[in-house]
């Protein structure tokens, strides 16, 4: 196993023709405050809902 080495490396040049691009995307959704959550429940909250409903009966 080799340690750090002291000399360190020069930035990579891309090949010729090569460019990088950005482009900034916005995905934003709004979404209704009354709507339910998108998620699924994990398990221990489907558990949990499970027990609250058997406890109503």
């Amino acid at each position: 196993m080799t340690g750090p080495s002291s000399t360190p490396r020069g930035e990579h040049t891309p090949a010729p023709g090569i460019t990088w691009t950005h482009r900034l995307v916005r995905r934003e959704q709004l979404a209704d405050n009354d709507a339910p959550d998108p998620t699924p429940p994990n398990r221990e909250t489907r558990r949990a809902l499970a027990r609250a409903a058997r406890r109503k009966k």
